[in-house]
Order: structure tokens, then C-alpha cells, then sequence
């Protein structure tokens, strides 16, 4: 099989820098700044952009030819980002096999450049027909595989796989 659409050329920069976004209006709550749901909302942005890299974007779903499902997601909030503010979200390929992807954003104040947030996701390739995980494509996984390699000389974020709970320190 074969894509019945031109794929980008595959940007193998270390992170994956292309997504840029705005904090909208709506996304701000009561206490003044984006809302805890927003913060997916722009990640999950971020992952669409990750997905056109990897063949595998909305138009790989409207050919039928698959789709990808979140298996697992994690986020933390580290900073307060506020209206209009812009948003620069890096992406981090951790590993991959033949039906899944483990990756990790970082979303930083896009003016200022500190760390507002983090997204840990795995997410599955499924088969658009019987909705089951099924490998992915040749080309997709040439591309994840590129992208791995290029990855690979990253250190791991000090964030991922991380456990949540509340800490205790020990009494001794």
C-alpha cells in the first residue's frame, strides 16, 4: 500500500520543534490563566503535527487507510501560561514498536521560553476497518525509525515515566 497523498519531508530536528500555537481567549478560566483541559487541547495539536511528519495525520484517516488511538497520557503542569500568550511545544520520540509510539512534548512560553507543561503519551496504530491494533505502515515506520535514530542522542526528560502519587518522606 501506498499513499494516495504527498507526505512532507520528514524533519529529523532534534526535538521536533514545528508546533506553534496561541493561548485562545476561551482557554482561560476563572483563575486567570489556560484551564487544565486546554493544556491537553494544545498538546494533543502538537501530536497532530507529530502525526502529518509520520504519514499518519488526518488525511491518512479520511483515505481509511488507519488511525491512531491514545493509549495512555500524561501531563504536568509546571508554569501558568495566560491569554494571547504564544506556545512553542517540542516533541521527543522515547521508543516505538511495531504498533505503538511512546513520545514526550515539552510546551514552552513561546516568547519568553521557560517550561509551562509536559505531555507523556503512548499512543497505538490501528486498522480503520476492524478498529484493532494492526502494524504500521512501511513508510510510517521508516519514518519512526528515522526519527528514533535522530532522537536517540536527546537525554531522557527528566519528566517521563514518571509515577504519580503523593511522596512521603520517610520518618527515621
Amino acid at each position: 500500500m501506498s499513499f494516495p497523498y504527498a507526505l512532507p519531508e520528514l524533519d529529523l530536528s532534534v526535538p521536533l520543534d514545528r508546533h506553534r500555537a496561541t493561548v485562545r481567549p476561551e482557554w482561560i478560566d476563572a483563575n486567570g490563566h489556560m484551564n487544565v483541559g486546554y493544556y491537553v487541547i494544545a498538546f494533543d495539536h502538537a501530536t497532530d503535527t507529530l502525526c502529518d511528519q509520520l504519514g499518519i495525520g488526518w488525511n491518512y484517516v479520511e483515505h481509511r487507510l488507519g488511525m491512531v488511538f491514545v493509549l495512555e497520557a500524561h501531563v504536568t503542569y509546571d508554569r501558568e501560561v495566560q491569554a494571547e500568550d504564544p506556545l512553542r511545544i517540542t516533541t521527543q520520540i522515547l521508543d516505538h514498536d511495531q504498533k505503538r509510539l511512546h513520545f514526550f512534548h515539552a510546551m514552552y512560553h513561546g516568547a519568553e521560553g521557560w517550561l509551562a507543561a509536559t505531555n507523556e503519551l503512548i499512543m497505538a496504530h490501528i486498522d480503520y476497518d476492524s478498529r484493532r491494533s494492526a502494524p504500521w505502515h512501511p513508510e510510517t515506520m521508516r519514518r519512526l525509525e528515522a526519527m528514533t535514530a535522530a532522537h536517540k542522542v536527546l537525554p531522557r526528560p527528566d519528566k517521563a515515566g514518571r509515577i504519580i502519587g503523593i511522596g512521603r518522606k520517610s520518618r527515621g
